[in-house]
């Protein structure tokens, strides 16, 4: 009697999904953050943002005629109108559109006062983490220094002395006393990174010191460091704003928030929606950039999970 039973076909290795164990961490945070609506929430707002910062032409021209240097002061603090949606400001712009052109400047200012603090972070931290002890106590006694002056008062101090603010010297300034925080996520995780078997391994193979950084400690640190830019961003666009409000910030004629709020101060009660306008346009930016990096750092975080 013959068998007609067949065999089944064999199975592929990758006919089956890896196990949760086999994942790596990173592919284990991304599906994590796909599974949670706040993140894509976020993320949409955050390159909305973006694009609005790098082309405000391309949101401008969706109302009106879209040019925050056409002014007419017959229109000087008028509300809401046909093709003009957020009204006319002091000098009789279009409100609409210095709003829209402003993200460029405090969205600007945002993201290169972070880059470059965190470039200093990185050089620093990488420095104090992988030296001796003596280079790390030096390091950490600067970063103490940097860390005594309050944020805002030691960039008013600084931009007191500077005769020309426009967007790369606020930014400069605003790095220079934002970068001990990430400085110290930095050093921290170079510690901790510097003593895992795979660097001991591969220093005991006579890999150099700028390779194991390069190849094995830096990969170990940006995720956090990075994490906590992004929500640096945000409290940097607060800071811009509030030193532009304040008189220390971008000089006119730049466009930004911070000056918009400025202007508006003093008939905020006449005209309300000279500072409701741009005031929620920067509290929906720093709420998108801040709840984006608390979201990517819980996933990132296993004792969340």
């Amino acid at each position: 009697m013959t068998d007609t039973r067949t065999d089944p076909p064999p199975t592929s290795p990758d006919s089956h999904p890896a196990p949760d164990s086999a994942r790596s961490p990173s592919h284990t945070a991304w599906r994590e953050l796909r599974r949670r609506p706040l993140f894509l929430f976020t993320s949409g707002c955050v390159l909305l943002l973006l694009v609005m910062a790098a082309a405000p032409g391309l949101f401008a021209g969706w109302f009106g005629h879209g040019d925050p240097r056409a002014c007419d002061l017959d229109r000087s603090s008028r509300g809401p109108a046909p093709g003009h949606p957020f009204g006319f400001d002091v000098q009789g712009c279009d409100l609409y559109a210095n709003v829209v052109h402003g993200a460029g400047a405090s969205v600007g200012i945002g993201l290169l006062a972070t880059g470059c603090g965190l470039a200093v972070a990185l050089v620093l931290g990488c420095l104090a983490g992988m030296s001796g002890r003596i280079v790390d106590s030096v390091i950490a006694r600067l970063t103490d220094v940097f860390l005594g002056f309050p944020f805002l008062l030691g960039a008013i101090i600084v931009l007191n002395t500077v005769t020309t603010r426009n967007v790369t010297t606020v930014a400069a300034v605003l790095a220079l006393f934002g970068w001990p925080p990430m400085a110290r996520v930095v050093r921290a995780s170079v510690r901790s990174a510097r003593e895992a078997d795979y660097v001991t391994t591969a220093r005991s193979m006579g890999a150099g010191e700028w390779h194991i950084v390069r190849r094995h400690v830096l990969p170990h640190v940006l995720t956090p460091v990075l994490v906590l830019a992004s929500i640096t961003v945000g409290g940097v666009v607060v800071a811009e704003a509030g030193l532009t409000f304040l008189g220390v910030g971008i000089q006119a004629p730049a466009l930004s928030w911070g000056l918009q709020l400025a202007s508006a101060q003093n008939s905020f009660a006449a005209h309300p929606h000279l500072l409701i306008f741009p005031g929620l346009f920067l509290s929906f930016t720093v709420y998108a950039l801040i709840a984006f990096g608390d979201t990517v750092r819980d996933a990132l975080d296993p004792r969340t999970r």
